[in-house]
């Protein structure tokens, strides 16, 4: 995709608003589509509130920085809300509809039912859900073969993030489509299977359960804990990768850590999935073997560890936790 597209967005709830700011930033025009009939004074209110939001997130990224606040009523000029009643000329001239409706089957079944056949078989479809996997919405819509799961990471107007989630009648071609939309707005996107909590929230889900589970145990105070978590955690995970950082340290080390939790904590779930345990019978453990979970055997690892490392050096000074040395004279 190249050019100017048409977006529309259905629903005008916090993820059909904050794409919108997203595309409208980018230079496209964005109609955000109100599915739910309702009177015009209902109607005027709704879309009042859903273009103040838009124009606010404008602002504050302005405030941030982002951009010159100057342009802000260009920017959010971008944006237009229509009732119920003119969702067919707003659909059938829209290049990628994103649906944002409230996280229910059938109400997300019914949107894209409707939808679709108001759109026409053209556009791109794609639902934002959260928790429900494309194959169960996949039918409701016609010509399926245009439609596939997009979870936006909220705040969708910051993180860049997007999850893309083919199902079983996605056309390939749609897929790498949309994707080349996302990354020319400036977001990064990532394919995956359909499966309960995609990448980002499945992860996330344990960790923060555990993160929980022991300030129940009294291991820290919730405190304590989320400055472990900011200046540890997400200081190494801002930089590497989950599985990069496993070769980075070696997976044998993760494999011999995880046993002895499992036994410590008398609780099964930490330890390994079979497929650590099948790279340590393979040597694929990482940096130091040339092969782990990814490949490392054309790879500079003298520039390659350098590279990380000065990203970490820039995330001190992100943190304000960059020092100068202290000189003995």
């Amino acid at each position: 995709m190249s050019g100017r597209e048409r977006i529309a967005c259905l629903g005008a709830g916090r993820m059909g608003r904050g794409i919108a700011a997203v595309f409208a930033y980018a230079g496209h025009d964005v109609v955000i589509v109100d599915l739910k009939p309702r009177a015009a004074d209902d109607f005027s209110r709704l879309a009042a509130e859903a273009l103040g939001e838009v124009r606010g997130t404008l602002g504050m990224l302005a405030e941030l920085g982002m951009f010159d606040s100057a342009a802000v009523e260009r920017i959010a000029a971008r944006v237009s809300v229509v009732p119920d009643a003119e969702a067919e000329t707003a659909l059938s001239s829209a290049t990628v509809i994103f649906e944002g409706v409230p996280e229910v089957l059938d109400l997300k079944r019914e949107a894209l039912a409707r939808a679709s056949r108001l759109a026409g078989p053209a556009p791109i479809i794609a639902s934002t859900t959260s928790t429900i996997l494309v194959d169960d919405l996949s039918d409701a819509v016609e010509h399926p073969e245009r439609f596939l799961n997009a979870h936006w990471l909220n705040p969708a107007y910051l993180v860049p993030l997007v999850e893309l989630s083919p199902g079983k009648t996605t056309d390939p071609a749609v897929t790498v489509r949309l994707r080349g939309l996302l990354e020319a707005v400036g977001k990064v996107p990532v394919t995956c299977a359909p499966s309960p909590g995609y990448i980002v929230p499945r992860i996330q889900a344990l960790a923060m359960n555990e993160a929980a589970r022991m300030v129940e145990e009294g291991v820290a105070t919730a405190e304590e804990l989320d400055k472990a978590i900011k200046y540890g955690f997400g200081f190494r995970f801002a930089v590497l990768g989950l599985l990069e950082f496993i070769d980075w340290g070696g997976g044998d080390i993760l494999y011999y850590a995880s046993h002895y939790l499992a036994k410590a904590l008398d609780d099964p779930r930490h330890a390994p999935p079979a497929i650590v345990e099948h790279n340590m019978r393979e040597g694929r453990i990482g940096l130091k073997t040339g092969k782990g979970f990814l490949d490392y055997d054309n790879l500079d690892l003298d520039a390659y560890r350098r590279d990380r490392l000065k990203a970490f050096a820039a995330m001190l000074d992100q943190y304000g936790l960059k020092r100068p040395p202290v000189l003995d004279e």
